[in-house]
């Protein structure tokens, strides 16, 4: 069976530990014997806190360049040992953002096969958010919240002063690690095992997905449209019985919108679990109806006929005055998910509390629904959808959970 390695590049915070980790699951499951060799990894486990501070990185700096280097040696040994050994591919994640690096990366690594995977990601939010989770990383423990940004910040633009992007390399592929798309790839000779790489850098990896409703507020009693309103009693009691319910779960992230009813159902879950990140997105807010906004379906039919009407004859396509449509938010709630997905890193288990427009356009996402059919999707607030997307497996199920309804 042939070997290979694969090298990882790109700056810090553009999603190479994640795409590492789908190309270690994807690779395994073809029976391969496939192992991870984290730079970062080991400069913690042998420097560590005095790796964290940013003027070790710096170009200028011979002993911490000098340090590195060692660092990266050493995991290419290990990764060479691997190789020659029972391992199929060795995946070296490490910047490698320096043409000179690379060419000693080239160098080492000549008994087999090398491949390329650079990482790009242009999504400046998603970046600094990026840059928070990493700063939650035990080297910054002694360190406040803004210190520890800036001092990663600084990091970063010590290796954007070095930066080359592949191109005179032999093998490698230009990944959008965000909306996972292949960019560019250059192959000069036959690379094992490639066309299965392919597929997996351009899949989606969904280990477990809870996409969950808000429970009952004010303003769905009263049949209201839009808003900000609380939850009801038992919309409260529907938010314990979830957050009973997924105690025996491990769910890392829970990712809400930024209205009040979505952070109600969701503490619970959040208070259940041992180690839980909890953060809002404004992509997974609600419809915004505009004009509409805050009435019963029976004023805007009375108030506003000819928008009632249009939007009867096609709710997916009609657009609030003043406000979006399905259609319109569509965007949106394609770049929520991919941020939920890119910022829960390939955890195990990740969780959207959302809303019901909002899941109904995640949901399309998996069920492949005509987009014309999409504001029929039926969104309970009494059960949660579980959601496997990885590339060998699919899996689609509604559970109820236990609670009032």
């Amino acid at each position: 069976m042939r070997k290979l390695y694969i090298a990882m590049m790109g700056l810090p915070a553009r999603g190479k530990t994640t795409v590492s980790s789908k190309l270690l699951e994807g690779l395994a499951q073809e029976d391969l014997n496939v192992k991870i060799f984290n730079n970062g990894d080991l400069r913690r486990q042998i420097l560590g806190e005095a790796s964290s501070h940013p003027e070790f990185y710096s170009p200028e700096n011979k002993d911490g360049v000098g340090a590195r280097e060692n660092l990266a040696l050493m995991n290419m040994e290990r990764a060479k040992a691997f190789l020659a050994g029972d391992g199929d591919v060795a995946i070296l994640d490490a910047t490698n953002v320096s043409a000179e690096r690379r060419r000693v990366v080239q160098k080492t690594l000549t008994d087999h096969p090398l491949l390329w995977v650079e990482c790009r990601n242009d999504d400046q939010d998603l970046v600094e958010a990026s840059i928070l989770r990493k700063t939650r990383l035990p080297e910054f423990a002694s360190l406040s919240e803004a210190d520890a940004v800036a001092s990663f910040k600084q990091r970063i633009e010590y290796y954007e002063s070095i930066f080359s992007p592949l191109g005179n390399e032999p093998c490698w592929v230009r990944v959008d690690s965000l909306r996972n798309r292949i960019l560019d790839e250059q192959l000069s000779h036959n690379v094992p095992y490639y066309v299965t790489i392919r597929d997996i850098l351009v899949s989606d990896w969904i280990r477990n997905l809870y996409l969950v409703r808000h429970g009952q507020t004010l303003y769905n009693m009263e049949g209201r449209i839009g808003g900000d309103s609380e939850l009801t009693h038992q919309g409260l009691e529907q938010a314990e019985a979830l957050g009973r319910h997924f105690k025996g779960f491990s769910i890392p992230y829970i990712f809400t919108s930024t209205r009040r009813r979505s952070h109600q159902t969701a503490a619970p879950i959040c208070r259940g679990q041992q180690h839980c990140t909890m953060k809002a997105l404004p992509e997974f807010d609600e419809i915004n109806a505009g004009i509409c906004e805050h009435m019963r379906y029976e004023e805007i039919k009375r108030t506003w006929p000819n928008e009632y009407r249009r939007r009867q004859k096609d709710k997916y396509n009609y657009i609030y005055p003043e406000g979006e449509g399905y259609v319109a938010m569509k965007e949106r709630v394609d770049k929520g998910l991919r941020k939920a997905l890119y910022l829960s890193g390939n955890a195990e288990a990740l969780m959207i509390v959302g809303h019901q427009a909002i899941n109904r356009m995640i949901l399309s996402y998996f069920l492949f629904r005509r987009t014309e059919d999409v504001p029929f999707i039926y969104i309970p607030q009494d059960q949660y959808f579980h959601i496997v997307s990885t590339q060998k497996k699919k899996l689609f199920e509604q559970v109820r959970f236990t609670g009032r309804h």
